[in-house]
């Protein structure tokens, strides 16, 4: 349910989709040998609850030829896979998770890409994830296995293939690094570092700290113009027994957004783990420089297991990106952009009974900002997301 309170960008002033997934999830052991061979298949049925001609398009259900939304769509996607010792190759519709490509999972079901990925550990300590894609689907907003490798803020330009290497390296049970380099093919190569460390103070004490950050740079015909970006974040949190409090930095060097992949010109993918991307906005436009305040409780301690509450609040300005590329895909940021983000929500498990490990989730934000000269920002809106969960182990 989201609610435009102006109407400058966009066209509809409410949109509300309601609907309600099937997803069947199989995995296969290896067959003996060396060489042991396996396969993966999923299988998604959407179907639609509640969505008006004028309330659609909240990126839940795929849009007919008619402009309404469909009233049930599926699909069916698997994998070939090979393991030698701890090392994985895996062949065909595969739901890859790196933080420089990783499909879409906020709405009714994950997006999913063709290609090839390798997982390996066989270093103790240190786990490999490395993959070659060349096309992908948007599992919420479109059926089609053949869509494009588009941008989150670049628009519909089509990387005809992606290719990734990193992994992450546990020095100890507290204190972790992970490395990515990606290229998306002639739109920009980008590398990701991270950084991990928590501190126990007390049986119920702790500090942690999350340090991230994003260097991109136009590759190859450079379809989305000239790029070049450093973005990063550090959070720190200290937990108190049930609570958690967390502040947050992140800052935007460049005159074009941290951009990463959308799915055929659908739905965002998740390809940004930044402190600050949070439900609505992801506090990456050109220049941006944010701040989050954040506090977490679980009433596990107050004796009410499953339940939990947060709230959140992130301010971000200094958005310029008036010298950005005037050829390039990022010309509709302005000078003086500022915008804040309030979530707050509420989570609980079923613990146990007929209906254990039923999950409901309902979150709501308030996202304002200052659009003028910066279109890119969008109408100031509130949004409401009610997501249920019922997993069930059937083999």
């Amino acid at each position: 349910n989201r609610d435009f309170k102006n109407n400058s960008s966009d066209d509809q002033s409410y949109r509300e989709e309601w609907a309600h997934g099937l997803w069947a999830d199989y995995a296969s052991g290896y067959t003996q040998g060396t060489v042991g061979f396996g396969v993966d298949a999923h299988a998604a049925l959407g179907l639609k609850l509640d969505s008006g001609d004028g309330t659609n398009g909240t990126g839940l259900l795929p849009i007919g030829e008619d402009g309404t939304a469909d009233d049930e769509y599926s699909y069916a996607g698997g994998a070939v896979k090979a393991r030698i010792s701890n090392t994985e190759l895996k062949y065909g519709d595969l739901i890859p998770t790196a933080p420089v490509f990783a499909t879409g999972t906020a709405r009714l079901f994950p997006g999913s890409a063709t290609g090839f990925q390798v997982l390996s550990s066989e270093i103790e300590n240190l786990s490999i994830d490395a993959g070659h894609f060349t096309a992908i689907r948007d599992g919420s907003f479109s059926t089609n296995s053949d869509g494009e490798v588009t941008l989150a803020y670049g628009g519909a330009i089509d990387a005809s293939s992606t290719d990734y290497l990193g992994g992450t390296y546990a020095f100890s049970d507290n204190f972790s690094a992970t490395a990515f380099g990606a290229k998306l093919q002639d739109v920009w190569n980008q590398y990701y570092g991270n950084l991990n460390y928590n501190i126990p103070l007390a049986d119920d004490q702790a500090l942690t700290f999350d340090f991230n950050i994003y260097d991109t740079s136009d590759e190859g015909d450079a379809l989305a113009g000239e790029i070049d970006n450093t973005t990063w974040s550090l959070a720190a949190a200290y937990t108190l027994g049930a609570h958690k409090f967390t502040l947050a930095h992140q800052e935007v060097d460049g005159d074009v957004p941290m951009d990463y992949i959308s799915m055929d010109g659908g739905n965002a993918g998740d390809s940004i783990w930044l402190n600050n991307s949070v439900q609505y906005s992801d506090f990456n436009a050109p220049n941006e420089k944010s701040w989050q305040a954040r506090y977490d409780i679980d009433m596990t301690t107050y004796d009410v297991p499953g339940l939990s509450f947060m709230v959140r609040y992130i301010t971000g300005d200094d958005i310029d990106g008036t010298n950005a590329d005037i050829n390039g895909a990022y010309t509709y940021f302005g000078d003086g952009g500022e915008e804040w983000e309030r979530n707050i929500e509420a989570k609980y498990v079923v613990q146990e009974g007929a209906a254990k490990d039923l999950s409901v989730r309902v979150r709501h934000s308030t996202w304002r900002a200052n659009t003028a000269g910066n279109d890119a920002l969008g109408s100031d809106l509130d949004e409401i997301r009610i997501i249920t969960e019922y997993p069930l182990d059937i083999l």
